[in-house]
């Protein structure tokens, strides 16, 4: 469970360096909080998801591993896809924040579901 505490960590500390720098934005520029903010929820709960994927995963057999963790990346971007149609046509967000807001996101959280998953595959060698 230690990798899945570590993970969260990571993702607490990267998110309130990230809200700071938004913030720090928003007085400078013209943002709209509100779309950035629904970038990173969907954002983050896509990768706490994904890494939770890796986890149930990461013991299983390697045809269950494949289907477990890139049927969750299929699955996850085809929900991502969805609602980013539907937040977009329905206007929900200002646009221009969201997008950009939402593959800056979707970029370095990627980064870190990554950096998770190969620090759980380190720790299972060194056990090994």
């Amino acid at each position: 469970m230690k990798p899945l505490f570590d993970f969260l960590i990571k993702i607490l500390i990267l998110s309130v360096i990230l809200w700071g720098v938004i913030f720090w934005s928003a007085t400078e520029y013209n943002i709209d909080l509100g779309s950035v903010f629904v970038a990173w929820i969907l954002i983050a709960a896509n990768s706490l998801i994904g890494y939770l994927l890796f986890e149930l995963a990461y013991d299983k057999s390697q045809a269950e591993y494949t289907k477990v963790v890139f049927g969750g990346l299929v699955l996850r971007l085809l929900v991502l896809m969805v609602l980013l149609a539907v937040i977009i046509l329905q206007s929900l967000v200002v646009i221009n924040d969201f997008v950009v807001s939402f593959f800056a996101f979707y970029c370095i959280y990627v980064i870190v579901e990554i950096l998770g998953y190969q620090k759980k595959n380190k720790q299972k060698k060194r056990v090994a």
